[in-house]
């Protein structure tokens, strides 16, 4: 139901495969981050209830940099050529701000992962997004 609603979203606005690979990497790292989030909330949610300043620490083990930034290293050899060249453009796509808590190297590999959860999001290729999203908790 969730799918098909977002998969109306993007019909209505004439979002198609090809517009997907022209957008920004970073407006591709915008919704990555939030499909991200939302998984990691869930997957923390699902294994029951638990204050929110604890979950919220939980989460923040998975969402910060550093974490980021390793998903993707892990993974990298695990992506198509295309993939691998979405998190290029994610990488080195110039933001003007860096986080106050991350090495700059690991902001710009961070950013190249939630290119790629962004583009795959847009593209509704979500059985590929759901194996990134599986593999990014089981590294």
């Amino acid at each position: 139901m969730l799918i098909e609603f977002i998969e109306n979203i993007l019909k209505d606005n004439n979002v198609s495969h090809k517009d997907v690979s022209q957008y920004s990497p970073l407006v591709l790292a915008y919704i990555g981050d939030s499909v991200y989030e939302v998984f990691i909330r869930t997957l923390l949610v699902s294994k029951g209830n638990a204050p929110v300043y604890k979950l919220h620490k939980q989460s923040v083990a998975f969402v910060k940099a550093k974490a980021q930034s390793d998903i993707i290293h892990n993974i990298m050899d695990n992506l198509t050529e295309d993939e691998r060249e979405i998190v290029r453009r994610g990488r080195n796509a110039k933001s003007g701000t860096i986080p106050k808590n991350a090495d700059v190297t690991e902001y710009k590999y961070a950013t190249g992962f939630e290119t790629l959860l962004g583009y795959l999001y847009l593209r509704k290729d979500f059985e590929r997004l759901t194996e990134v999203l599986k593999m990014s908790v089981s590294v």
